[in-house]
């Protein structure tokens, strides 16, 4: 796949989480682990350390909205 998520692609970032990780609540997760899922997720090919902490819980948040 050429299309490789971005720190952008809050939503289909969201999405990869809930089908990886069907049985975590985002919301007991510390950011520097949020982080560490999300750079490892196959599909994801951003620069590490281009994330902040508002994009972290932007993804979070979306993350939560899929599986409350």
């Amino acid at each position: 796949m050429s299309n490789k998520l971005t720190w952008k692609d809050s939503e289909e970032i969201a999405f990869a989480l809930v089908d990886k990780f069907p049985d975590q609540n985002p919301l007991k997760l510390s950011f520097p682990k949020l982080h560490k899922l999300i750079i490892e997720l196959e599909d994801f090919g951003d620069n590490p350390e281009a994330s902040n902490e508002k994009i972290l819980e932007t993804i979070q948040m979306a993350w939560y909205e899929e599986v409350k």
